[in-house]
């Protein structure tokens, strides 16, 4: 391995630009992830100030791992990483000081009590709601010891397709001169994702989200939607997938772009397996078709002011 690399995943993930993300079993590892992630996106809720639908509370793909970003602990500056590069958590003040905790197979209550101890050694005192949400078992943090799997090569290559999905995504977002929202990485799916919105507000949300209230779906949905992204769910490897709220008549009949794109009636939109992505002969154009004429779906059935809204490639 080049002695550059400093990580356990072999040289040639890194030359690979979409990796294959199962070359090991990792369900175990992608739920103890997840858990993971909640609890740090559950700091920056504590910490960051409302934004409209929930922008204040996802984390960011960076060259290393996921970012919270900057938030603000008082009149310190803090950022926590997941660096998924050297596999640890990195807890970085705006005075200097950082502490690491170390990302290995460990259980979750075990990553949330080293996780609190480090931010009180920065001297940050924030409580969080100390379980997860968006998931049909919510086991407290610092009671579940059922999820405790780490396979630093399967989180690590999840991380790099990652980076490809922000890479397309970004360009997908920059056809769009209307609100838009970042691409960003929402902890309670989890998912990567970036939406557009037609400017007009939307019916109330049903809300129904496992242990989840329905005002935090109603405040996420209070305006009209397409929305797409990555999770890693639905299909072996992962799924892109794209929705429309509130979704218009027709939207599950459009003929959408790829042929290996469908809409999944379960969940109610539009699937695209990743795998199907990673081996296409052109995954970038492979995958922008997918947003695009499923936004288009969304656009056109709905009644979007496109001339408004939109800017040539």
């Amino acid at each position: 391995m080049d002695a550059t690399v400093r990580s356990d995943v072999v040289a040639e993930d890194y030359q690979v630009a979409w990796p294959e993300l199962t070359l090991s079993a990792w369900d175990d590892t992608r739920d103890t992830f997840h858990m993971w992630t909640q609890v740090v996106g559950k700091i920056r809720l504590a910490l960051e100030p409302m934004i409209n639908h929930w922008w204040q509370v996802p984390l960011y793909v960076s060259a290393r791992g996921l970012t919270t970003s900057l938030m603000h602990a008082g009149t310190t500056g803090l950022e926590i990483e997941f660096d998924l590069v050297d596999h640890v958590l990195d807890l970085r003040a705006s005075d200097g000081r950082n502490r690491k905790v170390a990302l290995e197979p460990r259980s979750v209550a075990s990553f949330y009590e080293a996780t609190m101890d480090a931010l009180g050694e920065l001297g940050v005192h924030v409580p969080i709601l100390g379980r997860p949400v968006e998931v049909v078992e919510s086991i407290p943090f610092a009671l579940d010891e059922k999820h405790h799997a780490y396979d630093g090569a399967a989180v690590q290559r999840f991380w790099l397709a990652l980076l490809q999905a922000h890479r397309v995504m970004t360009r997908f977002r920059g056809r769009f001169v209307g609100k838009a929202s970042p691409v960003h990485f929402f902890w309670g799916g989890p998912d990567l994702a970036v939406t557009r919105f037609s400017g007009r507000p939307a019916p109330k949300h049903p809300g129904g989200v496992p242990h989840c209230a329905d005002w935090v779906q109603e405040l996420a949905y209070s305006h009209e939607v397409s929305s797409c992204g990555f999770w890693p769910g639905g299909c072996a490897e992962g799924s892109f997938y794209s929705y429309a709220y509130p979704r218009p008549e027709g939207f599950a009949d459009w003929p959408v772009t790829p042929d290996a794109a469908y809409f999944d009636d379960a969940l109610g939109e539009f699937l695209l397996p990743y795998a199907a992505v990673r081996t296409a002969d052109d995954p970038d154009a492979f995958l922008l078709s997918f947003f695009e004429s499923t936004y288009e779906a969304a656009a056109e059935l709905g009644g979007w002011d496109r001339a408004a809204l939109e800017v040539a490639p």
